[in-house]
């Protein structure tokens, strides 16, 4: 089992049922997959302009970049463990691996670089851990979001990016930062042909740069 987690299919399917049986239901980390009835993925990000002005990175991949900006008003802790880890150069070569139509991307496990041990993907990170940040960001389409295990202080290096409105995961998982430009790369790599456990048949390494 992957010790970094975000919500799993079946799980998704009986909370669906339950949301549509009874709509005051709280979700509680479980997967909306492809509920376009549920959550509106293509709304324009609420504030987006407004946050410009925040710390900033990119992501570049084979298949386009991502601007990423922080909010370390929301989060300060998270931002800057990441921006640290990227400054160091320790997100460069790890790959998306993990990736769920409809849902997000998954990336940043330092034990993607090695590609003779798809097994162990999902499982590295650094050796601290971050105390959850919840705030009320909600989990829409462009958020960049801390995965974790069950534990919510958990969190390492591992992050997604949500390619679909999430609002299941408000208050559960950390939300730190937005892509600003380049979500259609998202939407690329969220597309890829992928194996069982969700990772793409056609790596998608990444490089983070900092933008001072």
């Amino acid at each position: 089992m992957r010790s970094v987690i975000i919500p799993g299919r079946q799980m998704m399917q009986s909370r669906i049922f339950v949301r549509m049986v009874a709509m005051t239901c709280v979700f509680g980390g479980s997967l909306l997959l492809g509920m376009g009835t549920l959550f509106a993925a293509d709304k324009a990000p609420v504030g987006k302009a407004e946050v410009t002005k925040g710390p900033k990175a990119t992501i570049k991949t084979k298949f386009g970049d991502m601007d990423i900006v922080f909010f370390p008003e929301k989060a300060p802790k998270h931002v800057e463990n990441f921006m640290t880890l990227a400054k160091s150069g320790f997100y460069n070569g790890t790959i998306f691996h993990r990736v769920i139509p409809g849902f997000m991307i998954q990336g940043g496990d330092p034990n993607t670089k090695d590609l003779n041990k798809p097994e162990t993907y999902g499982q590295g990170g650094p050796s601290q851990r971050l105390k959850a940040e919840f705030n009320d960001i909600p989990h829409r389409r462009g958020i960049l979001s801390m995965a974790r295990t069950s534990d919510p202080n958990s969190a390492g290096s591992q992050f997604f990016i949500v390619v679909k409105d999430s609002n299941f995961l408000d208050g559960q998982y950390t939300v730190f930062g937005e892509v600003v430009k380049g979500m259609e790369v998202a939407d690329k790599i969220v597309s890829l042909p992928r194996n069982s456990h969700d990772l793409p048949t056609d790596r998608a390494e990444m490089t983070v740069v900092v933008v001072e």
